[in-house]
C-alpha cells in the first residue's frame, strides 16, 4: 500500500475513533470522503500551517459540516495546531474539535458550518472577494491576490435551497476560482435519496454555467488529482466535481444510513480495523504517515515565502498599491470625527433615504466597501453610487447584483466578510429578512460584522399589505445573540447606527422606514448609546414614553398633548435594545429612572420585546396581529398608532401606578 493510500486510512480511522470515544458525529462522511480530503490537502491546497491566516492561502470549506471529523484529522496530519489529545476530546466542552466547525476557535476553519448549504454560499462569497481583491491589486506578473476557493459538499448540501441560489448566482459570475467537491454518496439520515433527490446534478450545474467533471470511485487518488487538475486548468468557469463515493466504506454498515449520524460502535470500528489491516493503538499516527503529511506541510511553506518575496518587490516597483493592500487587510476604519456631515439634515426624510446618502458618504472614504442586494437597490437606497456593478466584465465593481436570492445573499457575504480585506453591506425589504435568517444567525454566530440594511420596516409599507409588512421581524432578529439591532428615527441617528455597524466587530441590522420622518434636534452620536432622552421634562416625569424609528414622533406628539393636562412625560428614543443593555446600570436608571413606573412603550411590530421596559404598571402600544393593505397613514390610525393614543395609553398607565 502506497503511504499515500495509508494516509487516507488514517484519516478514516483517527474520525472513526474520535467519533466512538465521543460517543457522538458523522462517521459516515469521514470514511467516505477521507481520500477526496487528502488528495486536496496533499497535492493542491496551497497552505501554511504555521500561519493559518496567511492572506494568500487556499480557502477551503467544509459546506457538509457534520463531517468535522474529517477536517480535524486532516488539520492534525498537516501540522495544524489540533493535538492528538484534541481528537480524544472531539465534541467535548471547551475542545478545538467542536461537533461542527467553528470559525476563531480552530485554526484552519475558515467559516462556521453545519446548516446544509450555508458553506456552498460562504464559499461563492469567498470567492467574489479574490476576483475583486486580485482586479484592484494584481499588475503584470504580481499576482499578489491568487488563490482558489474549495468547497466540500455533500446530497444534503445540495437539496438545501440556498446551494441552488448561490451556485446559480457563482454560474452567472463565471467564478472560475471556485471548485465544487461533491461527495455524492447517495444517503441521508432517513437513508437512500432516490426518493428525495432523482434529479441529474450534472445537467443542473452545467445549466448554470459550471464546468462539470465526474470521478466514478473516489477513492481513486489519481482520478481525484486529475478531476482536480482539470478544474483549476479552467478559470472561466467555476467547477464541480461529482466524487462517487460510499458513505462508511470498509465499515459492516456502509452504504447504508446507519453509519451516517451515530457511531458505528466498538464491535463495527474493530471490524472496519481489520479490513484496513489497522494495528496502531488508539488515536496512533503511522511513523509513515506522520513524516510523508508532514515533509508536505513543510514543502507548503515555500508557497507563502514565496509570496512574501514577491510582496516586497511589490511594495518597491508599487507602493502605493502596497499601502493600499495593506489597508484593506488590517482592515480600513474611517475617521468619523471628520464626517459631521453625516448628522446634517434639513427636512423630513425616509430613513432608507437617509441612510442611503450616508452609506455613499462613507463609501468615497472607505474603498474596501462594497454592497448588494437582492434586487432592490433603487428600494433599498444601498447602491454605491458611480462604484460600478461587479461582473465577469468588471471585477472592479463594488455593488452587487445578487438577484432575488435573499437566503444565498447572506452566506455569500459571509464569505466575502470571511475572506478578509473587504467590508460589505447587503439590502432587502425588511418582511424578507426571513428568508435570510438562517445566514444572519451565521453572522452572529460567528461575530462578524457583516451589515444587513432592511428598509419598509412596518405597516408603513401601506399598500402592499401584509406580506410586505414586517410584524415579528424585530423581535426575531433581537432574540439573536451578538447582533445589534437598529431602528433610527431619523436620519442623525441612522448615521450613527452606521457609525455603529462600522465600528464594531458584530453584524449590524439597520431598520428602515419607507415613509418621510421628521428631524429632531436631540438626536445623533448619543444614539450609539442604544437609549436615550430625547425630549425631557422639568423634575420627575410623571411618565416615560419609549419609542422607536416612525413612533418616535408619536412619542414626541403625545408629550404635547399631555403637557396640556399638566402631565409631565419623558421622551426615550430606543433605536437598539442591545446597545442600551450595554451600558452602565447608573446609565440606564438615569435614562428610565426606577420609580418612574408610569410608560408607554410604542413600536409599530410585535409587543414581546418592550415587557421589560414597560414594567408591570405601563402600556405596550404595539401589533398584535398581520397588517392589512392600505395607505400608511390609514392604517397607522386602524392600529391605534395616534399621538392621542398613545397619550390615552400614558395616563392608563399612570392610573395604574396611583392604583386607580
Amino acid at each position: 500500500m502506497s503511504v499515500a493510500n495509508k494516509s487516507v486510512d488514517t484519516v478514516r480511522i483517527l474520525s472513526s475513533e474520535a467519533i466512538q470515544r465521543a460517543k457522538s458525529g458523522h462517521p459516515g462522511i469521514c470514511i467516505g470522503a477521507a481520500p477526496i480530503g487528502y488528495e486536496l490537502f496533499a497535492d493542491f491546497l496551497n497552505f501554511s500551517y504555521k500561519n493559518p491566516m496567511w492572506d494568500n492561502r487556499d480557502r477551503f470549506i467544509l459546506s457538509a459540516g457534520h463531517g468535522s471529523m474529517l477536517l480535524y484529522s486532516l488539520l492534525h496530519l498537516f501540522g495544524f495546531n489540533i493535538s492528538r489529545e484534541d481528537l480524544m476530546n472531539f465534541r467535548q466542552l471547551g475542545s478545538l474539535t467542536p461537533g461542527h466547525p467553528e470559525y476563531g476557535k480552530t485554526d484552519g476553519v475558515e467559516t462556521s458550518t453545519g446548516p446544509l448549504g450555508q458553506g456552498v454560499g460562504n464559499a461563492v462569497g469567498f470567492a467574489v472577494a479574490e476576483a475583486h481583491l486580485a482586479a484592484i491589486f494584481n499588475r503584470p506578473d504580481f499576482p499578489v491576490v491568487d488563490h482558489f476557493t474549495y468547497v466540500l459538499c455533500g446530497d444534503g448540501c445540495l437539496e438545501e435551497g440556498m446551494s441552488y441560489e448561490a451556485c446559480s448566482f457563482a454560474g452567472t459570475q463565471k467564478l472560475g476560482k471556485l471548485i465544487l467537491l461533491y461527495d455524492k454518496n447517495n444517503i441521508t439520515i432517513e437513508g437512500n435519496i432516490s426518493q428525495t433527490f432523482s434529479e441529474d446534478p450534472a445537467a443542473r450545474f452545467a445549466a448554470q454555467g459550471w464546468q462539470v467533471i465526474r470521478v466514478n470511485d473516489a477513492n481513486n487518488l489519481n482520478a481525484l488529482k486529475a478531476a482536480l487538475e482539470r478544474a483549476k486548468s479552467d478559470l472561466t468557469r467555476p467547477s464541480i466535481i461529482i466524487c462517487r463515493s460510499v458513505i462508511g466504506y470498509g465499515s459492516p454498515l456502509e452504504d447504508t444510513a446507519d453509519i451516517h449520524g451515530a457511531p458505528m460502535g466498538e464491535e463495527n470500528l474493530a471490524k472496519m480495523k481489520q479490513f484496513y489491516n489497522w494495528t496502531e493503538e488508539p488515536f496512533a499516527v503511522p511513523e509513515d504517515v506522520k513524516e510523508h503529511c508532514m515533509k508536505i506541510a513543510e514543502q507548503k511553506l515555500e508557497a507563502e515565502e514565496n509570496w512574501n518575496k514577491l510582496f516586497k518587490k511589490y511594495k518597491r516597483e508599487y507602493p502605493d498599491l502596497a499601502e493600499k493592500y495593506e489597508m484593506f487587510m488590517n482592515g480600513n476604519e474611517p475617521d468619523f470625527s471628520d464626517m459631521q456631515e453625516l448628522f446634517h439634515f434639513n427636512k423630513p426624510e425616509a430613513t432608507r433615504a437617509s441612510g442611503g446618502r450616508i452609506l455613499n458618504r462613507i463609501a468615497d472614504v472607505m474603498p474596501n466597501l462594497m454592497s448588494g442586494s437582492a434586487d432592490l437597490a433603487p428600494s433599498t437606497k444601498t447602491e454605491l453610487k458611480g462604484k460600478g456593478y461587479f461582473s465577469p466584465d468588471n471585477r472592479l465593481g463594488r455593488n452587487i447584483h445578487f438577484g432575488i436570492r435573499e437566503h444565498a445573499m447572506a452566506a455569500i457575504c459571509n464569505g466575502i466578510q470571511l475572506h478578509g480585506g473587504l467590508r460589505i453591506v447587503c439590502s432587502t425589504f425588511f418582511s424578507f429578512s426571513d428568508y435570510m435568517k438562517g445566514g444572519i444567525r451565521m453572522s452572529a454566530l460567528m461575530n462578524i460584522p457583516v451589515i444587513y440594511v432592511m428598509t419598509h420596516d412596518s405597516i408603513g409599507v401601506g399598500e402592499d399589505g401584509p406580506t410586505h409588512q414586517p410584524v415579528e421581524q424585530l423581535i426575531a432578529l433581537r432574540s439573536i445573540p451578538q447582533i445589534k439591532v437598529f431602528r433610527p428615527c431619523d436620519g442623525k441617528e441612522t448615521a450613527a447606527a452606521y457609525i455603529s455597524a462600522f465600528t464594531q466587530d458584530s453584524p449590524t441590522v439597520l431598520v428602515l422606514s419607507r415613509q418621510d420622518l421628521p428631524q429632531y434636534e436631540g438626536t445623533g452620536i448619543k444614539a450609539l448609546a442604544g437609549g436615550y432622552i430625547l425630549a425631557d421634562c422639568e423634575g420627575t416625569p410623571d411618565v416615560i414614553l419609549i419609542g422607536t424609528g416612525s413612533e418616535t414622533e408619536l412619542c414626541m406628539s403625545a408629550k404635547q398633548i399631555l403637557a396640556r393636562d399638566n402631565i409631565k412625560a419623558r421622551v426615550v428614543s430606543m433605536p437598539c435594545i442591545e446597545e442600551f443593555e450595554k451600558q452602565t446600570e447608573e446609565y440606564k436608571d438615569y435614562v428610565l429612572p426606577k420609580n418612574v413606573k408610569a410608560r408607554v412603550c410604542v413600536e409599530a411590530a410585535s409587543h414581546y420585546a418592550w415587557y421589560k421596559y414597560a414594567g408591570d404598571c405601563g402600556e405596550v402600544l404595539a401589533m398584535y396581529s398581520f397588517g392589512v393593505s392600505a395607505p400608511a397613514k390609514q392604517l397607522f390610525e386602524y392600529f391605534g398608532f395616534t399621538a392621542d393614543s398613545v397619550a390615552e395609553h400614558a395616563k392608563l398607565s399612570i392610573s395604574k401606578v396611583n392604583g386607580k
